[in-house]
């Protein structure tokens, strides 16, 4: 009996080594090291983790915050559009200033009345939303640094799915320069979740990063409700690091994005002088909190008990960088808010503004009913901006497909 259960312990052990080498093999063969991503890359180890949500420990790290608040004085909000920004912003620190961080909870909460009503589900959340800073695992402080950025595309994923930020980088976020326009690619990771292999997936993360040099990866937990802390992390790298790209496209990485229609959509918005506010999506309005138990995106009344201001799908939207830097700085002043589209829709609204609607953002897919054949029509994808959600391998099919010169599309033709 001894000898079986030795055995299977064997088994378990070479099977766990076999799937690390067989994720390594996947990740070398889509392409080479190009050493030239090593440049300005800032890697550390990883640490603890910031809280995870409900399913796990809030924060087992030692240290403490540093906070940014300090050295932070607001940015000009009447820059030029079309002056030379190659360089950082000045007016924020050089660097990224949060290193180490031990966030305890804030106990004061627990004395309150509609906290003991509250579901269990967002006590850790309410009791840490005060933690808003977290220290960098992986930075490229050096990304927008060597030249012009005229569209930066920034893509929501997680620590285990390589194979859609795989299918994105071969297609709509391919890094190029189209009629004389940079365009960059990043994607926004936190670290994985725990009783997950987290060391492992860690090294593969790291190797991942080493040949694309695409990755953004914080010291916090890889949840559901931490989305927006992906949010508000970005604005503060975004206005200390890449304040200079002119445009800023930031989705999921399960979406489809016709880029040349985004870029024709920029030129519009450029020609029209519209860019100052420019935040464009699939706007949801007038919507009212969801208090459905079974939902993600429920929110019990104790949380949040007024109609939502006008915010856009996730999925995908578009905005200018004089916006998002304005974005940065009234999301400080606002509690974090456990779903990150809502939460931008409130910074909107504290800078009384309003998202704007365009029919070419799809966020609930080209028909809400997932099985219509029109979600799966290369003419409308030619057509349109961004169609969610789409599997990788849908994805490929679908961007080769209507990158192909031989697709034939009817026009509309005047009555």
């Amino acid at each position: 009996m001894y000898n079986f259960f030795r055995r299977k312990r064997v088994l378990k052990t070479l099977l766990s080594l076999s799937l690390v080498f067989a994720s390594l093999l996947m990740i070398q063969k889509f392409k080479l090291v190009d050493n030239s991503v090593n440049d300005g890359m800032e890697v550390k180890s990883l640490g603890d983790a910031g809280w995870c949500g409900p399913e796990c420990d809030f924060y087992k790290g030692k240290g403490t915050l540093k906070s940014s608040f300090a050295n932070y004085s607001p940015p000009v909000l009447g820059d030029d559009l079309d002056a030379p920004r190659v360089t950082v912003s000045n007016a924020t620190a050089a660097t990224w200033d949060v290193h180490v961080m031990n966030c305890s909870e804030d106990s004061s909460v627990r004395k309150n009345d509609w906290f003991r009503r509250l579901d269990p589900r967002f006590h850790q959340f309410v009791l840490h939303r005060h933690c808003r800073y977290f220290p960098m695992l992986i930075n490229h402080p050096d990304k927008c640094r060597n030249g012009d950025i005229h569209l930066l595309m920034v893509v929501k994923s997680v620590v285990e799915q390589h194979d859609r930020r795989e299918a994105v980088r071969n297609t709509w976020g391919r890094e190029q320069t189209i009629d004389g326009k940079r365009i960059k690619t990043l994607f926004l990771l936190g670290s994985p979740t725990n009783g997950k292999d987290t060391k492992n997936l860690q090294k593969l993360i790291e190797y991942e990063d080493m040949i694309y040099g695409d990755i953004l990866q914080w010291d916090f937990m890889d949840t559901f409700f931490n989305l927006t802390l992906k949010e508000v992390n970005f604005l503060k790298w975004f206005d200390i690091h890449c304040s200079g790209a002119k445009f800023i496209f930031k989705g999921d990485d399960d979406v489809f994005v016709n880029t040349n229609n985004l870029l024709e959509l920029i030129g519009f918005k450029t020609e029209d002088r519209k860019v100052l506010n420019l935040f464009v999506g699939d706007t949801i309005s007038k919507a009212i909190p969801i208090r459905n138990h079974q939902s993600k995106y429920y929110i019990p009344k104790e949380l949040f008990d007024k109609p939502y201001p006008p915010y856009v799908g996730g999925g995908g939207f578009l905005m200018s960088s004089q916006l998002a830097r304005r974005l940065f700085v009234v999301s400080e002043d606002l509690e974090l808010y456990p779903i990150d589209d809502v939460f931008l829709g409130m910074c909107l609204q504290k800078l009384h503004l309003t998202p704007e609607m365009h029919p070419g953002f799809r966020t609930f897919g080209i028909m809400k009913r997932r099985v219509s054949p029109m979600n799966s029509e290369p003419c409308f994808f030619k057509n349109l901006i961004v169609v969610h959600k789409l599997s990788p391998q849908e994805l490929l099919r679908m961007w080769s497909v209507v990158e192909n010169k031989e697709l034939v599309c009817a026009k509309e033709t005047a009555p």
